[in-house]
């Protein structure tokens, strides 16, 4: 575990030689595939080297991160073209990989939230300095600030924990703590991140306003590490969980179901795949405050599916804005006219987005609906309005953008590039590959 984070810390003056933007993405390839033969269905305490380690959850979760980085890269050549800064944005994506790696393979409680916080840093950096608008600096603000004032109370917490149970190694989680405040000081800096309804709204504003490289770690990670830290911390809080799961599981049935209307009432269309993120990270989040393990496991699943099908569909956003040089509804009609072959790849990642099979998205909802479902019946109701309302909004995303009458003179008529088609092939390909090893993501626990 070690050598990887050494090899990434040694990357850091490869960002900065002219040239490398390539040679950067073809090493982030390379450390992928290296890292694949760290895979085991094992506990933490096979692949130790200091105090890193991983197991199946972590695996993922690493696995994820290197994947989307590597194709931030290839999404991002606008800024080779243009030389915006290149070096740069190479560096503050390196310094994102290695603060997300610390964070998914570190078995301390306080390493853990030490790197979760410090990834907040290279993301606000990558929304300010390479975004749109000058709107970005909201939100810029909104996820500092969103994120800045639920994590004082986590650190307390963590203190708190330190001196009743005298150690913060994962190993040594026994002492369980029936306190409901210190539930939500812990927990409310990973509702945040997930994002639960009620505190969501950073989300679609960040994703608005970042570039397509920030959409895309937005989505496909950053949204990971609040399912990834309550599922580290469920043994503490059992007793806790379960008196008050009702309350969760129902905000995030609502709130899912509400967000998927108001995706209907979007005109931006990144605005729309951010607001779809919010009820799909919904779902993980129910699923997790099941204490089930169906629960648990369909809520890795989704995670990893939804970080694949959310940053193409990014992808796809972002390669109808180079060439319209916007993302409403009004101008991207009728794109089947001009990128028919493109219109494949929408058509593949919104089938996806609304659980078509044979998408790893499919086999994350089904498991999720099933542990609803046994926790409580009731739940079927709002779980069958969500499902419905996600087939319609996906299908709103595709059939708007991709029919109607072409909008007058704004384009540069274009294919699309093999750069970019190979983007949209290596997000699509793994999330209808792993279907046929599902038993890949319930060995974990």
């Amino acid at each position: 575990m070690m050598g990887f984070l050494m090899t990434l810390i040694f990357m850091i003056p490869l960002s900065f030689v002219n040239f490398s933007f390539w040679a950067n993405q073809c090493l982030y390839m390379l450390i992928t595939f290296m890292f694949f033969f760290q895979f085991g269905f094992s506990s933490f305490y096979v692949n130790i080297s200091y105090f890193w380690g991983v197991d199946l959850l972590s695996f993922m979760m690493i696995i994820l991160s290197f994947w989307i980085c590597s194709l931030m890269i290839m999404a991002s050549e606008k800024f080779l073209k243009v030389n915006y800064y290149y070096n740069l944005f190479m560096f503050i994506l390196l310094v994102l990989l290695i603060s997300l790696y610390c964070t998914f393979s570190s078995m301390n409680l306080f390493v853990f939230y030490l790197f979760f916080e410090m990834s907040l840093i290279p993301t606000l950096v990558l929304i300010v300095g390479w975004g749109y608008q000058p709107e970005r600096i909201q939100a810029g603000v909104y996820l500092l600030f969103y994120t800045l004032l639920v994590s004082l109370p986590m650190m307390v917490a963590i203190f708190y924990y330190y001196n009743m149970n005298g150690s913060l190694d994962y190993f040594f989680f026994l002492n369980e703590v029936n306190l409901l405040m210190f539930f939500l000081c812990m927990s409310m800096v990973f509702m945040v991140k997930v994002p639960m309804y009620f505190v969501h709204l950073w989300l679609p504003k960040a994703h608005v306003e970042a570039p397509v490289s920030g959409s895309m770690i937005l989505a496909g990670v950053m949204l990971k590490l609040g399912g990834y830290g309550l599922m580290r911390l469920m043994e503490v809080f059992v007793s806790v969980i379960l008196k008050i799961s009702w309350v969760y599981i129902s905000i995030c049935l609502v709130g899912g179901l509400y967000v998927s209307l108001i995706c209907l009432r979007q005109s931006d269309i990144k605005s729309l795949i951010a607001y779809s993120s919010v009820a799909h990270m919904g779902l993980v989040l129910g699923g997790i405050m099941t204490l089930s393990y169906w629960g648990l496991s369909g809520s890795l699943v989704m995670m990893v599916a939804h970080g694949l099908c959310s940053s193409g569909l990014f992808c796809l956003a972002n390669i109808s804005y180079e060439r319209l040089g916007s993302r409403s509804f009004y101008i991207n009609k009728g794109l089947i006219n001009l990128m028919p072959s493109m219109a494949l790849w929408w058509f593949l990642l919104s089938s996806s987005n609304m659980a078509a099979p044979p998408s790893l998205n499919l086999v994350g909802e089904l498991i999720l609906i099933n542990s609803l479902v046994s926790w409580s019946f009731y739940c079927m109701v709002l779980l069958a309005l969500i499902s419905f309302f996600s087939a319609v909004y996906s299908l709103y995303l595709y059939s708007y953008s991709q029919h109607g009458k072409i909008f007058g003179g704004l384009y540069s008529f274009s294919l699309g590039s093999t750069r970019e088609y190979l983007l949209l092939f290596l997000h699509w390909f793994p999330l209808n590959l792993l279907v046929v090893k599902g038993e890949y993501f319930t060995f974990w626990l």
